[in-house]
C-alpha cells in the first residue's frame, strides 16, 4: 500500500455521500395533475366515458402511475371531486349563521354549476347499485359534511342554533333543494333561490331573532 492509499484525505473523498431526502414535490404536482385532467374529462365525456388511458395522456404520467395510486377509475374520480369541493369550497367562517350559509349555499352553487358536474352527480346516483360507485358517492358525502359541520358547530357555540343541533341535518336543509334543482328542475339557481334556502334553514333551525 503506498502513501496516498493511506492518506486520510484520500479516505474522506471516497466515503459514500448521505442520501438526500426526497421532499414528495414531485408526486404532489404529479397528483395535482392526474386530479385535474380526471375533472376535465368528467366534464367532457362523463364518468361513463372516462378511461385511466387518457387521464394518463392528459395529464402526462404513465398509465401505471395512476393505477398504482388509485386503482380503480371510480377511486380516482371520486377523490378528483372530493378535492375540487375541498380546495375551492373552504369552509366559511364570519362569525354569524346567516353569513356563513349564504357562503355555503353560493359554494354549493357554483360547484354544481360546474361543466360536467350535473352529470356526474346524475351518473353516480343511476349506478349506485355498483358497490363501488357507491361507496365513493359516501366517501365524498361524508368528507363534505365533516368539514361543513364546524360552521354548525361554532353557530350552537355562539348561541345561535340550539343545543344538540344535528350539524348534517341544518347542511342537508341547505343543501338539497340546490341540488333538486340541479337534477330535477329547470330553473336556474339565482340570488334569490339561494337566499330562500338560507332563510327556510335558519326557520327550520335556528333561533330567527337572532339571525336578522
Amino acid at each position: 500500500m503506498n502513501q496516498s492509499e493511506r492518506d486520510p484525505e484520500n479516505e474522506q473523498a471516497v466515503t459514500p455521500p448521505v442520501p438526500r431526502k426526497r421532499t414528495g414535490g414531485r408526486s404532489a404536482r404529479v397528483r395535482d395533475a392526474v386530479l385535474a385532467a380526471t375533472l376535465d374529462q368528467v366534464a367532457e365525456h362523463g364518468i361513463e366515458g372516462l378511461t385511466i388511458g387518457d387521464v394518463a395522456a392528459r395529464a402526462g404520467v404513465a398509465e401505471t402511475t395512476i393505477y398504482r395510486r388509485w386503482g380503480t377509475r371510480t377511486a380516482l374520480v371520486a377523490e378528483a371531486v372530493t378535492e375540487l369541493a375541498a380546495v375551492a369550497n373552504p369552509a366559511p367562517d364570519t362569525g354569524a349563521l346567516r353569513a356563513d350559509l349564504q357562503l355555503l349555499a353560493e359554494q354549493i352553487s357554483q360547484l354544481i354549476s360546474r361543466p360536467g358536474v350535473a352529470r356526474l352527480v346524475g351518473t353516480t346516483i343511476a349506478l349506485s347499485v355498483d358497490p363501488e360507485v357507491a361507496a365513493a358517492r359516501h366517501r365524498f358525502w361524508n368528507d363534505r359534511f365533516e368539514r361543513t359541520s364546524q360552521v354548525i358547530d361554532r353557530a350552537v357555540e355562539r348561541g345561535e342554533l340550539p343545543e344538540g343541533t344535528n350539524p348534517r341535518e341544518v347542511i342537508e336543509t341547505l343543501s338539497a333543494p340546490l341540488y333538486f334543482r340541479l337534477l330535477v328542475g329547470d330553473e336556474a339557481i339565482d340570488d334569490a333561490f339561494i337566499a330562500r334556502c338560507v332563510d327556510n334553514t335558519l326557520t327550520l333551525h335556528g333561533n330567527c331573532r337572532l339571525n336578522h
